[in-house]
C-alpha cells in the first residue's frame, strides 16, 4: 500500500492538470460557425427547412437574406429577382419589389434541388418566408441572426431607398427584441450607415469582395462597421490581426472545404460562413476546436 501523502500527491497533480486544461480550453478562441442562407448544402436556401437544419447542426448563427416587396415586408431571399432556376410559381414578373408579400408567397422554393449542392434534400411546397417568421426561430435557441440587406445603388429601382431599409430592417429586429442576437450586413454601405443612425445598438457587417483591401479601411468606409466579412480567399494572417488590434472581428464568407476551412482557422478568423454548418462543426470537432 502506498503512503498516504503520495496518494495526495498524485491527486493534487490530476486536479492541476485538470484545471490547466480547462484554463487552455477557455482561452483558446471559438471559431463560430455561420450557417449561409440556413444550410443550403443540405436544404433548399433562405427556406424555414434550411434554417431548422443550420439549427439542429449547431451552428452559432443563421445567415440570411432579405430583399423588399412592393408593400415593404422583407422577405428572406437572395436575390433581387425570384430564382426560376430553384423556385416555382405562376410565372410573369419575379422582381420582388414589384411584387406584394402574398404575390411572392406563391411561388414554391422547395421543391426544386440546386445541382450545385449534391447533398441537398428537396422541400416541396415551401415557400420564401418573411423576416418575421425567421426571427420567430429565436425561440429555439441562443443562436444569432446575420440579416443582409440586400441593395444595389446601381440598380435603385429593386430596393427601398437606404434609410427606408434601414428603419424597416431595425423594426423587425426591435419587435423581435433582438437587437443582442442580430447583426446586420450589407456590401451597400449606404445601408449601413443608414442604420447607424437609426439604430447605433445593432452590430454591423461590412461585406467585400473586391481587389485586396486592408479590413481596417473597409470598416471605415462602411461607417465603422464592428465587424467585416471579406470573401474568404481575401483573408490573411496579417490582415486578420490588424483587424484585430483595431478591436474589429472578421468573418470571411463563404467557405465550404476542409483546405479552406483549416487556412482560415490558421488566420485567425473569428467566424466562418459556410453552406454545411454540419460539416464544418464536424471539422472543429475533430480539430479539437469545438
Amino acid at each position: 500500500m502506498r503512503p498516504q501523502y503520495i496518494l495526495k500527491t498524485e491527486a493534487m497533480q490530476i486536479l492541476l492538470i485538470f484545471l490547466a486544461t480547462l484554463m487552455t480550453m477557455e482561452a483558446a478562441p471559438r471559431i463560430l460557425v455561420q450557417g449561409h442562407r440556413g444550410a443550403r448544402a443540405v436544404r433548399p436556401e433562405n427556406t424555414l427547412p434550411a434554417f431548422e437544419a443550420a439549427i439542429a447542426a449547431g451552428a452559432d448563427v443563421l445567415e440570411l437574406d432579405v430583399n423588399v416587396t412592393r408593400d415593404d415586408v422583407l422577405m428572406v431571399v437572395h436575390d433581387s429577382r425570384i430564382n426560376t432556376k430553384i423556385c416555382r410559381g405562376p410565372g410573369g414578373e419575379t422582381a420582388i419589389r414589384k411584387l406584394t408579400a402574398d404575390e411572392v408567397k406563391q411561388w414554391d422554393c422547395g421543391s426544386m434541388v440546386n445541382p450545385e449542392f449534391p447533398k441537398q434534400q428537396a422541400a416541396p411546397g415551401t415557400r420564401i418566408p418573411t423576416l418575421d417568421e425567421v426571427l420567430a426561430l429565436a425561440a429555439r435557441g441562443s443562436f444569432e441572426f446575420n440579416i443582409e440587406m440586400k441593395s444595389d445603388a446601381k440598380q435603385p429601382e429593386l430596393s427601398p431607398e437606404p434609410r427606408r431599409f434601414a428603419e424597416l430592417t431595425a423594426a423587425a429586429i426591435r419587435r423581435h427584441k433582438l437587437e443582442k442576437r442580430v447583426m446586420v450586413q450589407s456590401f451597400d454601405f449606404r445601408t449601413l450607415r443608414a442604420l447607424r443612425a437609426i439604430a447605433p445598438e445593432i452590430r454591423q457587417s461590412a461585406l467585400y469582395g473586391g481587389m485586396p483591401k486592408d479590413l481596417v479601411e473597409i470598416s471605415r468606409e462602411a461607417g465603422g462597421a464592428e465587424i467585416v466579412s471579406p470573401h474568404h480567399l481575401l483573408v490573411t494572417e496579417g490582415k486578420v490581426k490588424k483587424a484585430h488590434e483595431a478591436g474589429l472581428k472578421v468573418v470571411p464568407w463563404t467557405a465550404n472545404t476542409a483546405g479552406a476551412w483549416d487556412r482560415l482557422i490558421g488566420d485567425g478568423v473569428d467566424a466562418i460562413i459556410t453552406d454545411d454548418p454540419a460539416a464544418l462543426i464536424a471539422h472543429l470537432k475533430a480539430r479539437g476546436l469545438r
